[in-house]
Order: C-alpha cells, then structure tokens, then sequence
C-alpha cells in the first residue's frame, strides 16, 4: 500500500499542473503532426494594442497644426484627393505608418535580445547596433562617400550589423556567456561613442548639427522610402520570427538545463541575435537611433501577458503604439515646435529604467 501511493502521488501533480495550463491555453492542431499552443491572454493583449494602435494611429493622422476631422481622413483617403491630400496622403500617413513599423521592429529586436541575455536591462543598443549604426554615419559623412545622413539607411544598417558581429565574436569563449556578451557590448558601444564624438567637435558647424539631428532620432522629414524597406525586411523575417517564438522558450531555462532537454544552446542564441541585430538596424537606418523603445516595449509586453517568456507578438505591438504615440506627442506638444521622437522617448524612458534598476535591487 506505501508503495502505490508513492507511485501514485508524483501522478497529481503533472495533472493539476495540465489543467491550469489547459485553463490558460489553447492547442490548435492544424495537421495531424502540426500543433501550436497559444496562451489564452496574451491574444486578448495582442487585440486589444491592435486596436489601440489603430486609435493612435487615426488620431495622428487627424491632429497636428492643421485639424483635420476623422471623416475627412477617410474621405481622403478613399479618393486619393481633396483639400487634405497633401497633409493627410504626403505628410502624416507615411510618417505614422514608418513610426508603426520602425516601433515593432524595435520591440521585436529588444525581446530577442533580451531573451539571448536573459537580462531585462539589455537592448540592441547594449550589443552595438545603434553605436555601429551612428559610427558608420559619421565615417561615411567624414570621408564623402555620402552626402546627407537621410541618403544613408544601407549605410547605417551595415555599421550596425558590423558592430554586433564584433561583440559576438570578442564575447566568444568557448561558448557565448550573457554577461560578457553585455560587457563587451558596453566596450565597444563606448569606442563607437568616442568616434562619433570626435566627428562631431572636428566637424564644420552645418554638417555636425545635421549629425545631432540623425542621432537624435527622429521621423520628421520620413515617409514611404524609408517605410518600403522596413516593410519589406519584416515581411522576409516572418518565418525566422515564428521560429524565434517557439525556439525562445527553452532559453528562460538555465543553459545547462536547456542543453539537456536537446536545445542547442549556442545555435539558437546566435539565430536569436541575428534576428534581432537585423531587424534593429533596420529600424535605425530608416529612422535613426531611437533609445528606450526595444528596452522598454518586451517588458511592458510580458507584463501584460503575464507569460514566462517575452511575447514577440505583443512586444511588436506595445513598440508600435509607443512610438506612434511619442511621435503624436512630439509633433502636438509645442507648436509649432516639433521635438524629435529620440529625445522624447529618452526622457520618458529615462525614469522607467530607473524603476527597473530600483525593482532588480529591491528583488535581491
């Protein structure tokens, strides 16, 4: 009798585990050797930031100096012409739909690497994207290959990814270790640092405020021809990404223990990181570097879901209707002073990081 209910208790347990997780899931099978398990609140999240996401994004389109209702929006844009096609069809809709794109590839890249580091302080700009990015600007601008800095988003991306194979590389030891693939990132982002700073005290006074301007961030004076792009590298990224979503779970797992399961550890962390270099150096050719938004959106995303691993799905999302919000602000909080949408974003993302330093050391 001892004997089966030893045997019998370890059963209980699985069981009552099975039943929550049947409770806040749910397992598609498509075909027979087919299935995908989907968590129950994070697609009620992913409705609800689409749908706030469209409200934003109709009242970006509507505010700004000129009022524009909402029926005269759609009017507009139904018939490609009327009063309003200049500002509406020129100026806001390609603006609001890179700032849609450029802050869900920003969320997407800050939770793949955020899920490489296992460290919910880390970002692209942590492994050198946005610093490569910049320093690569300045060079090319230093030694005339371009003219403008708006003329160079191939340029950008190649510093950024450039960067981040650097900082994989030095961080390789035997295997890629989190801590030192963010020290090493922090290096080298602050050599990156020093070179765009000695561009910009050498440098006549026009081409060095056109420079700050780029660094900043910003997505005035942008539209379909950065959009384009970026459209078109998240559309080619999908499969990865959907990969990236089920071969992430085992990483919340210590690395020993994800080995065990049959992961290949090392494998899946570099895919993970090439996806995210990719995507975020993406984003800041088209738009330029943007802090806190791939910090801060995998976060609040998790928060919302309350899932054990970062949503890529709701991250995408919450970078999306935060930066069209921070553009909205920006454009409508000092007019007709336009803020660049970096700055704002720093400024708001400033005290959040703090936060989160204050609740890691509260945590330990």
């Amino acid at each position: 009798m001892r004997g089966a209910r030893r045997a019998a208790a370890p059963t209980e347990v699985p069981r009552f585990v099975a039943s929550r997780l049947r409770s806040r899931t749910i397992v598609l099978r498509p075909r027979a050797r087919l299935s995908l398990l989907i968590h129950r609140r994070s697609v009620l999240v992913a409705l609800l930031l689409l749908t706030l996401l469209l409200v934003v994004m109709a009242a970006s389109a509507s505010l700004g100096q000129t009022y524009i209702s909402p029926t005269e929006v759609w009017r507009t844009l139904r018939s490609g012409s009327g009063p309003y096609d200049l500002v509406v069809i020129e100026l806001r809709v390609p603006r609001i739909v890179l700032g849609a794109l450029v802050g869900a590839a920003l969320g997407l890249s800050g939770a793949l690497v955020q899920t490489v580091t296992r460290n919910p302080l880390a970002s692209p700009d942590v492994i050198g994207v946005g610093h490569g990015a910049a320093a690569a600007t300045v060079l090319a601008l230093a030694t005339g290959v371009v003219s403008a800095p708006g003329a160079m988003p191939l340029v950008s991306v190649g510093g950024g990814v450039a960067a981040a194979a650097l900082v994989y590389v030095l961080a390789w030891r035997r295997g890629m270790q989190a801590g030192r693939f963010v020290l090493v990132g922090v290096g080298i982002g602050v050599a990156l640092s020093a070179v765009v700073q000695l561009y910009l005290t050498d440098s006549e006074l026009e081409a060095a405020e056109q420079v700050k301007l780029w660094l900043t961030g910003s997505l005035n004076g942008r539209g379909w021809q950065q959009a384009g792009p970026l459209g078109v590298v998240l559309l080619v990224c999908l499969p990865a990404l959907a990969w990236a979503s089920r071969a992430a779970r085992p990483l919340g797992l210590d690395a020993d223990t994800a080995a065990a399961l049959g992961v290949r550890v090392d494998r899946v962390r570099l895919g993970l990181t090439v996806l995210g270099v990719v995507l975020a150096a993406t984003a800041t050719g088209a738009a330029g570097p943007i802090g806190f938004v791939a910090l801060t959106s995998p976060q609040l995303a998790q928060r919302l879901t309350r899932t054990p691993q970062l949503p890529l799905l709701c991250s995408a999302l919450t970078g999306a209707v935060v930066l069209v919000t921070a553009d909205l602000t920006a454009r409508t909080l000092l007019p007709p002073l336009e803020i660049p949408v970096g700055a704002l974003t720093s400024l708001v993302g400033g005290p959040y990081l703090l936060w989160l330093l204050g609740r890691r050391t509260a945590t330990r």
